[in-house]
């Protein structure tokens, strides 16, 4: 009706700030409120208030309110007055409360060399809770601050048109958010637009070898279009698919088109990208994306270097033949200089003008072979596309050298084993490991070997084909002038667990007291880890559970102390170092008597018997020892005073 007029301190308080508001009756404007008493009372939002009435001038009605603590971001206070004893609202006014702005941080702008058009994008910090108008602001070394853009739908980014820039010109921008609390501005990021400009990747043109057959590489290139007046700084990266990280060439001249790099590997595919960005442009310069790629393989050399080979030999019957059984290491990317096609063993090596004999040619990295029982030496070789590598020669040394001692494998990790052995007295050339998974899997690597250098080394790490859980046996075999050591051996786990499963307990004997029980030992792919000891458990219904600790390497137990006719359950636990499992219970009953009480009984009982049937015997067959246990008695029937008796 407009009788009422609300009004507040402030309609936008900083949150948690106190809140002033009046409202003022006019009671002539209020329809029928003429007459009585005119009661004031407030209402924020739902919430019933109360405020302090009094009369004010001409008549008025006069309500005062007070908020100490203003803690709602938006909310409506309204004026009520009693009419015919319901509450009416006759007046509102609206609070908003919240924070000043927040200061935008990390700004950052990037020019798009497209439309030129330079795009800035920062963080805009914590809400306010109030209307705030964000702005980016930008001045020139000269010209007047202006508003560049204002970024739309709530984002925290705008572009600024290229008619207020200047390129190649210092430049203030900031970015400015007002409320009706305050104002807040970024730092100020003073930038050449030009110096943030992301450009076009260059284009790989052509990549190959020069001068050929070294290792050296010639690649060229075009810069982006619109970037061909620029001084530009360019980085190329490189690798192998094998390569786990990029190998990164820096401080190129983009303008200068060409650039040469060496010491890439021979018959190896690389794959190459490249990008620029301003060589005159601030830390603040973005990189252009990388390039497409171009993929380059590498011209082929002949193999280059030894190979590492492990021989066994032994006499192939009549015929004075030798039966060798020959391995190899293939060589290493660097050492291969391609892709390998095989393997040639010859008895003599390579000379000018004639071709030694083969023994051996093959794609493998063995090879078994027969040769003349007197030959000590055979010469193995690697071929590529490209040629032939220099023969290794590989001399079979008899075995009739030192053993060596204190062998010994610890985890290295979870896929390798670290090898320990203690010097010997004389010389050691190289050492030869060996290592064979147990029980050996067809396929499996099944004797594994690599051959260390040192002569002086005593550890040695072995990282192919090794599993967790898996037993592996490790020989260890020293190289002298001339002879081959007896070799040491050893086992090892390279991470162990508990056994899959536990053995199976069987019954061998039992009495009264005792229980014999044995079991199969676990086969050791099941054992996954050494078994440390075998625990026997046995319990009947009312004493606890016993138990007692078995060697690992028994396989039978005698429980003692047992109660007599008493059920009792027994089971096995298997143990490694990392973890024990229980076996399946057995149910067994003690006797009653033991064996030799028995055995004792029964002969009692027989030699009762057969006394017994002895006398029996004894008194059928004898009469006169019959009639002295049971005489003849006459028969009264029979006497002469049965004759006097009348009938």
């Amino acid at each position: 009706l407009g009788c009422a007029l609300v009004a507040v301190g402030s309609p936008i308080v900083p949150l948690g700030s106190a809140v002033t508001a009046s409202c003022t009756i006019q009671r002539e404007l209020c329809r029928g409120l003429e007459q009585g008493k005119v009661r004031i009372s407030w209402m924020l939002d739902n919430k019933l208030l109360a405020g302090s009435q009094h009369q004010g001038p001409g008549g008025t009605e006069v309500s005062n309110l007070t908020l100490p603590r203003f803690n709602y971001t938006q909310a409506r206070l309204w004026c009520c007055v009693e009419w015919n004893g319901t509450k009416q609202r006759v007046g509102m006014a609206e609070i908003r409360a919240g924070y000043p702005p927040a200061k935008p941080l990390n700004l950052s702008c990037i020019l798009n060399l497209g439309d030129y058009g330079l795009t800035c994008q920062w963080e805009q910090g914590t809400d306010s809770h109030l209307p705030t108008r964000v702005v980016l602001k930008c001045a020139g070394s000269r010209a007047q601050v202006v508003t560049g853009c204002t970024p739309q739908g709530g984002h925290s980014r705008c572009t600024v048109p290229r008619p207020l820039l200047q390129l190649y010109r210092q430049m203030e921008i900031w970015v400015s958010a007002t409320n009706a609390l305050g104002t807040a501005e970024s730092e100020h990021l003073c930038i050449d637009p030009m110096d943030v400009a992301k450009l076009e990747p260059p284009t790989l043109q052509s990549i190959q070898s020069i001068p050929f057959q070294t290792d050296c590489i010639a690649l060229a290139w075009d810069v982006a279009r619109g970037t061909e007046h620029m001084e530009l700084q360019c980085e190329l990266r490189y690798r192998a698919p094998e390569d786990p990280a990029w190998a990164l060439v820096t401080g190129i001249i983009g303008r200068a088109g060409t650039a040469q790099r060496c010491g890439f590997l021979f018959g190896t595919q690389y794959h190459f990208q490249m990008r620029c960005r301003r060589s005159s442009a601030s830390a603040l310069a973005y990189w252009s994306e990388w390039s497409p790629g171009r993929n380059y393989t590498t011209h082929e050399k002949a193999p280059a270097g030894k190979l590492d080979a492990w021989w066994g030999a032994q006499p192939a019957g009549a015929g004075g033949r030798l039966e060798v059984q020959l391995r190899w290491k293939a060589p290493r990317q660097r050492e291969a200089n391609g892709r390998v096609l095989g393997y040639r063993v010859t008895l003599s090596p390579r000379r000018r003008g004639r071709d030694p004999l083969t023994v051996c040619n093959t794609t493998h990295t063995h090879c078994n072979f027969s040769v003349p029982a007197r030959t000590r030496r055979v010469y193995l070789s690697a071929y590529n596309a490209a040629g032939e590598s220099a023969p290794t020669e590989v001399v079979l040394l008899e075995g009739k050298g030192q053993p060596l001692a204190g062998l010994q494998a610890v985890p290295g990790g979870e896929h390798s084993l670290w090898v320990h052995w203690e010097v010997p007295l004389a010389p050691v050339i190289a050492y030869v490991l060996e290592w064979q998974r147990v029980p050996a899997e067809p396929g499996h690597c099944s004797t594994c070997w690599q051959m260390e250098h040192d002569g002086a080394a005593t550890t040695a790490l072995i990282q192919d084909g090794i599993e967790p859980f898996q037993q592996y046996n490790i020989s260890l075999y020293p190289l002298y002038e001339g002879t081959v050591g007896v070799p040491v051996h050893c086992t090892a786990y390279s991470e162990q667990k508990a056994p899959s499963y536990a053995p199976k307990l069987h019954l061998r004997r039992i009495s009264k007291s005792e229980a014999e029980l044995c079991w199969e030992p676990l086969p050791v792919e099941m054992q996954n880890g050494f078994i440390t000891s075998y625990t026997i458990f046995w319990a009947n219904s009312i004493t606890d559970v016993a138990s007692a600790t078995v060697n690992p390497s028994l396989s039978s137990f005698v429980i003692r102390g047992l109660k007599p006719s008493t059920l009792y359950k027994v089971h096995i636990m298997a143990s490694t170092a990392a973890g024990g499992t229980n076996g399946t219970s057995l149910t067994l009953v003690t006797t009653v008597l033991d064996d030799t009480e028995i055995q004792f009984l029964f002969l009692t009982l027989g030699l009762i018997f057969v006394l017994l049937m002895v006398l029996l015997i004894c008194f059928q067959k004898n009469e006169r020892m019959k009639k002295q246990l049971w005489p003849s008695v006459p028969d009264p029937a029979n006497s002469s005073l049965g004759k006097w008796v009348p009938a």
